[in-house]
């Protein structure tokens, strides 16, 4: 009880050091440049603390909870030897994890928003939503996808980047083909998909599975699997958008 309340001290003290340098640059600028006092300062400090606490719990929960279950269900699907598995297993894990993300909530209710405001789709609550869960839907599974190929690569032992490459070129590709009105929902949907739920779970998959593997190197292997659920909705988000 006493080792975890000391660790549970030294993640607050690392939440308000990672803070630290924002609190300051916002005081500066407010001070210094536009001399102006702080408005609000105890509404300003209780809501820094939450940020703190908040920030705080967050990562201890990931340390306690998320990463350890990540890890030891690779190792299981690794020791179980079923490939298939372990391929439903990590689209269920992309899919499910970014589906959830409040981040693309926000983003795709806002695309529903602008595009029913452009003219682009049916200017009600029926056209926005079906605009906005489709969109979801589509980063989900491609970040579900995303996953898939991420595991085959540690699995056979594929270069990253040759993939990665191969992947950013044609992103270029069907950005000269897709509507000028998805491509920068396109573009941003590559990164929401990276955020609170999807890169805990998804890291500690990667890493879990190549530290069961013999000749997988975690270092080497175990990372990546962020950068292909970055890349791939930006792909099929902009299909998303040359089909509706």
């Amino acid at each position: 009880m006493k080792g975890s309340l000391l660790a549970l001290v030294k993640s607050m003290g690392g939440s308000l050091r990672d803070l630290l340098p924002i609190i300051l640059v916002i005081g500066f600028f407010q001070l210094f440049v536009l001399q102006q006092p702080i408005p609000n300062v105890a509404d300003i400090f209780l809501g820094t603390l939450f940020v703190v606490l908040g920030l705080t719990f967050f990562i201890y929960g990931l340390e306690m909870g998320l990463f350890p279950i990540g890890e030891s269900m690779a190792n299981a699907f690794a020791r179980k030897g079923s490939v298939m598995w372990l391929l439903i297993f990590a689209f269920a894990l992309g899919f499910g994890t970014t589906v959830a993300e409040p981040a693309l909530i926000a983003v795709a209710a806002e695309a529903g928003e602008v595009a029913a405001n452009a003219g682009v789709i049916a200017d009600t609550r029926e056209g926005k939503d079906s605009y906005a869960n489709g969109l979801r839907l589509t980063v989900a599974f491609s970040v579900g996808l995303a996953i898939v190929i991420g595991v085959l690569r540690i699995l056979k032992g594929w270069p990253i980047q040759y993939m990665i490459i191969g992947g950013y070129i044609m992103v270029v590709i069907m950005t000269a083909f897709a509507p000028d009105e998805i491509i920068g929902i396109a573009y941003d949907s590559g990164g929401v998909t990276t955020s609170t739920i999807t890169v805990p779970l998804v890291t500690a998959l990667g890493v879990g599975l190549a530290s069961s593997i013999r000749g997988r190197n975690p270092m080497i292997d175990g990372f990546g699997l962020i950068a292909f659920a970055s890349l791939t909705p930006m792909i099929f988000v902009m299909v998303y958008g040359m089909i509706i």
